[in-house]
């Protein structure tokens, strides 16, 4: 039986296989890396070992290192979670070889289905509709292929070694690309080409299989909502097929599973076309990350059944057994920003209060770093309801009630998904991002909800300065001999940039916000477009501030938070919001002409060399980050002047990567 699981991960899949084995009764042992030394995970297991290193390379991906530690604290199984050497089958039998219990799919499973051409190859002998796939090798590319078709890694997931083509042209640089991407990533530059089914729906099917042969599914799921490739909204049941698809899908997930010998946990992922064809994808030989949305519908505990099926029981339910209640709906709160392309943010998290009306899991808390060596999830956020419109509100207030800062996230963006029409009507196929850019945009209208909420920061930070003003508090604030306008203050919430003008009465205050008029070339004023409103100070505390703002009274919670932050939280929402200087001195040492870079990473090639004349758009640099890369592109036309980093280099945030020879325009 097993007693002590050591468990192979980070961050929040580290965190939840603890929750479970702990409530099992078994013991368990974490690992960690430098930069996770004070990691949540490693204060939820009962024991934790040091793997040293700060990429992924020298800590998590260190076989070796992870069976010694298994050894040396005597435990009887390891669990990889997913990612990392999770559907690695030579780790997978080093674990066995070393008497360990591997808790996962076979080495043999692993081996044949981590490869997407065999899985392909699998599917149509098992009988499950696939598409024809291209395999392909470097400098041997098929030609007449039609577009658009997809790129793909045959080993590893994540979206990481894929590559949308809609154009011939752009076919070899994009196997180039993922093959570089994918050998990164997974150790394997293998890739294939496949048909891209636009305006589809993934789907994807959870299986289990036992030791003594038996199959269930437990389900469908749908993950269509996606950027890069990888998922960012997860449902189940799927609210945008029928009965016969669900059918389908299911029958085929289970038949390619009896097929092979399945056993533990797995996802068989298909794209569902417009007109209802179904295409099988792979699959998934690990747990998923969205597998709560299963646990929230059946009522089942994954992590549980895994470690059952691998201590050797049989499964404990037939297909019979397993039923579907109500709608489960996850949402992935990830380090980026949706308004900058998805762009990748990393740093320390000044604030992390995720709303706890609804499942959290999550490896981090206030004070965690976010690294540019990991992937960019925070948490994971489920919901579920008896349907799925009630699952969706539940999940959108929860989301709107939680506040992260240090780092730019998608929680706005989240919300605004969850209650857009199209999303509620289940209109959601793989382009919904493309076909809803707004979503993504940093807003320019704030919500009453919105302005309720820098209304408190603006009345926070106000009786904040006048309770620290020993030389004019005594004064109202804004006094002026001679008053022409209110006080005028810009706020910032992310991306988004709020001015504020206030003016203090006796009856009430009087509050413009928008863009305060400016004087053209001409000297002519341009029109004031702003919205106003009439405000309240009802009460004010060193924590809260009571306003009424158009007759409609709110409580908001406030702290100050760095001298010139302020969280804001009421019963429906929470932001922070950041008072801009009113005057910004110019960094003398920013002299460098040339793009720099957005993020922490590493640079996986350069493009351009010394008095190469380069045009707007043109490749420069590639960086890679967060186990992504990112492409780094010129601005506007020039000759390159300088390189200073090249392959193989860790950047940071601002570094300058190619410098340009100053042009006399």
């Amino acid at each position: 039986m097993i007693r002590r699981l050591l468990i192979a991960n980070r961050g929040e899949i580290a965190v939840r296989i603890a929750r479970t084995a702990g409530r099992m009764g078994i013991e368990t042992v974490g690992v960690y890396s430098v930069p996770d030394e004070n990691a949540l995970h490693v204060d939820c297991v009962d024991l934790a070992v040091s793997l040293g290193g700060s990429t992924p390379a020298e800590s998590y991906l260190r076989a070796d290192a992870i069976i010694e530690a298994a050894v040396r604290t005597a435990c009887d199984a390891i669990h990889p979670g997913y990612g990392f050497l999770a559907e690695n089958a030579e780790f997978a039998e080093s674990v066995i070889a070393a008497n360990l219990v591997w808790v996962g799919p076979t080495p043999e499973n692993i081996r044949l289905l981590g490869d997407k051409v065999a899985a392909k190859k699998a599917a149509v002998d098992a009988g499950v509709p696939t598409t024809a796939i291209h395999e392909i090798s470097p400098g041997d590319l098929p030609d007449g292929l039609p577009m658009p078709a997809l790129v793909k890694a045959a080993a590893g997931g994540g979206g990481r070694g894929m590559r949308v083509v809609r154009e011939a042209a752009d076919l070899e640089a994009a196997v180039a690309a993922a093959a570089r991407e994918a050998e990164s990533a997974f150790g394997d530059g293998t890739v294939f080409i496949e048909p891209y089914i636009e305006h589809g729906r993934h789907i994807e099917v959870q299986i289990f299989g036992d030791t003594h042969g038996n199959v269930v599914h437990l389900g469908e799921r749908e993950c269509s909502i996606q950027r890069r490739n990888q998922k960012i909204v997860e449902e189940s049941p799927s609210a945008g097929i029928d009965e016969t698809t669900r059918a389908a899908v299911c029958a085929g997930a289970v038949n390619l599973a009896r097929h092979v010998g399945y056993e533990n946990a797995g996802t068989v992922e298909f794209l569902v076309g417009e007109g209802g064809e179904v295409t099988f994808l792979e699959v998934n030989t690990r747990l998923q990350v969205e597998h709560p949305v299963t646990e929230a519908v059946t009522g089942l505990d994954l992590v549980e059944l895994q470690l059952r099926i691998a201590d050797g029981e049989p499964l404990p339910l037939e297909q019979g057994d397993v039923s579907i209640s109500g709608h489960a709906i996850e949402v992935r709160v990830v380090a980026e920003d949706p308004a900058a392309g998805w762009m990748p943010s990393t740093g320390t998290l000044e604030t992390f209060e995720l709303d706890d009306a609804v499942r959290i899991d999550t490896g981090f808390r206030t004070g965690g770093q976010v690294s540019a060596d990991y992937d960019s999830l925070l948490a994971k956020v489920i919901a579920h309801a008896p349907t799925r419109t009630g699952a969706a509100e539940r999940l959108a207030s929860s989301l709107r009630r939680s506040v992260v800062t240090g780092v730019e996230t998608n929680l706005d963006s989240a919300a605004a998904i969850l209650v857009e029409p199209d999303f509620i009507a289940a209109k959601t196929p793989t382009s919904y991002l493309d076909d809803h850019p707004d979503i993504c945009a940093s807003p320019d209208a704030l919500s009453d909800e919105g302005v309720m909420l820098v209304l408190g920061a603006v009345y926070a930070m106000e009786g904040h300065r006048r309770s620290q003003d020993a030389v004019t508090g005594f004064a109202p604030s804004g006094w002026r001999n001679l008053r022409i306008r209110g006080i005028r203050e810009v706020w910032a919430n992310g991306a988004r940039r709020c001015p504020v003008e206030y003016t203090r009465g006796v009856a009430g205050d009087l509050v413009l916000i928008g863009a305060w008029p400016e004087p053209g070339d001409d000297g002519v004023m341009s029109s004031d477009e702003r919205r106003t409103y009439a405000v309240r100070l009802l009460r004010r505390t060193e924590t809260s501030v009571t306003l009424e703002v158009d007759g409609v009274r709110s409580v908001l919670d406030c702290v100050i938070d760095g001298g010139d932050r302020v969280r804001v939280r009421s019963a429906l929402a929470a932001a922070t919001w950041q008072l801009e200087p009113r005057f910004v001195v110019p960094d003398a040492s920013d002299t460098g002409v040339g793009p720099i870079c957005p993020l922490p990473g590493t640079v996986l090639a350069v493009h351009v060399e010394p008095g190469q004349q380069v045009a707007d758009g043109d490749l420069l640099v590639v960086v890679e980050a967060m186990k992504m890369e990112h492409s780094i592109r010129a601005t506007t036309a020039g000759t390159v002047a300088a390189l200073p980093f090249g392959v193989g280099d860790r950047v940071d945030a601002g570094d300058l990567l190619v410098e340009f020879a100053e042009s006399n325009e």
